[in-house]
């Protein structure tokens, strides 16, 4: 498992939440056989997921993050709970594109711009919350700190990365996400900028052994900051043949009675963990008499 840390300035100004996602976003890699980019992407939207899910106040509580950027990736689907669970899916694993202008992973070119970040929450009500914003980047960082200013009104900075070995596997991943609280003055901003601007990139600082505590105190350094909470966060689908028993219960009776009479077997595979679970007709069948 991964490790997910919470810490709050002493003076209450200022939040940061950081994360190691390396196994995380090596687990995704694993399942969806992504292409580096597009493990990169994922893994990246993976890490933001899980530090929104450790926000929510109740376990069972839920986040979903949709980027849709028309990109050559597509779609990316990242579902997080309270729990620090958190899975994730992409619309095409494989992308081959060449480097960015830096050299590096052209994350933005697999995402695309053209398109919004939307934010579900499920907290247990009649109704989810809802808010999207426009896709600013492509970097997805950036457009997750862009969604917390102007669908939230929070001030906030992200910072997501992965490195990617040459064997496609994941080196490291990780990110930090700072929040300012109520009552933030400019001085506090200033701190921050100076103490983020010295950071070395998230996952470089992961691949150098930091863990989660030691980078959100350097991004806190001089708030005297404080642990809220520190807790395990990992890859994890929650699917379950009674769940995919009820998506088949969920079409319908007249395309229940379509499977009956073709008389084969159905397959009905997750997308978040690629288990594939078989219903029999009978099975089917016993579907439509209850």
């Amino acid at each position: 498992m991964d490790n997910l840390i919470r810490v709050i300035a002493r003076d209450g100004s200022v939040m940061c939440c950081a994360v190691d996602s390396t196994k995380i976003a090596g687990e995704a890699e694993r399942i969806h056989k992504t292409s580096a980019t597009v493990t990169a992407a994922l893994g990246r939207l993976l890490t933001a997921g899980a530090m929104m899910g450790s926000m929510l106040k109740n376990s069972e509580d839920s986040v979903t993050l949709r980027l849709s950027g028309g990109g050559p990736a597509g779609k990316f689907t990242v579902v997080a709970d309270g729990a620090g669970m958190v899975k994730g899916d992409v619309e095409n694993p494989i992308v081959e594109i060449p480097l960015n202008s830096y050299g590096k992973l052209d994350v933005a070119g697999a995402v695309g711009k053209d398109g919004s970040l939307t934010v579900i929450r499920d907290l247990g009500f009649a109704q989810p919350t809802i808010g999207s914003v426009p896709i600013v980047s492509g970097e997805i960082a950036e457009d997750v700190t862009y969604y917390y200013a102007v669908s939230e009104q929070v001030p906030t900075v992200c910072s997501l990365g992965v490195l990617v070995n040459p064997d496609l596997t994941v080196a490291s991943a990780g990110g930090f996400l700072v929040q300012l609280l109520p009552g933030a003055d400019d001085s506090v901003i200033d701190r921050l900028e100076a103490n983020i601007n010295k950071l070395p990139a998230v996952s470089q600082m992961i691949a150098d052994g930091m863990t989660p505590e030691q980078i959100a105190f350097a991004a806190l350094e001089g708030f005297e900051p404080e642990i809220l909470d520190n807790r395990a966060a990992e890859y994890r689908c929650d699917c379950s043949r009674d769940r995919m028993r009820r998506a088949l219960v969920s079409l319908g009776q007249e395309e229940l009675a379509r499977m009956v009479e073709e008389g084969e077997n159905i397959e009905v595979n997750c997308h978040f963990c690629g288990t594939t679970h078989v219903f029999t007709p009978d099975e089917i069948r016993s579907f439509m008499q209850k």
